[in-house]
């Protein structure tokens, strides 16, 4: 059974970081496609970034430079280092898998964690 829990969603103010984890059990993190989407208020859920061996990166052009996506592999484990956050960042951030980044859809959800920028 394939689980994915974020946390580390918080309130904080514009300018601010945080760092979102996401613990996954079911599946390994350095053999799958992970990745991180958002769903702001009333809008569709988009893609944010996603990293596939060997430590390869990419990021939707509104948060390049700001976030980071990483995986720790021992502790099967997906971050996302959130830094100089935005009002326009808010949203429920959700974690995701799936076999190849280059080929099918999204397989697996985590539930996602509220990040909630303040100006």
């Amino acid at each position: 059974q394939v689980q994915l829990v974020e946390s580390g969603g918080d309130s904080v103010q514009t300018g601010g970081s945080l760092r979102l984890s996401c613990a996954a059990s079911g599946v390994t993190t350095s053999n799958y496609c992970m990745g991180w989407f958002r769903q702001a208020p009333d809008k569709e859920r988009v893609w944010v970034a996603q990293i596939t061996r060997p430590n390869i990166t990419s990021y939707t052009n509104s948060v390049k430079g700001r976030f980071t996506i990483s995986t720790d592999n021992a502790r099967n484990t997906l971050y996302l280092q959130m830094n100089s956050l935005k009002p326009e960042d808010t949203a429920m951030y959700y974690c995701a898998a799936k076999g190849s980044c280059y080929r099918g859809s999204w397989t697996y959800w985590g539930q996602g964690t509220q990040v909630t920028v303040s100006s």
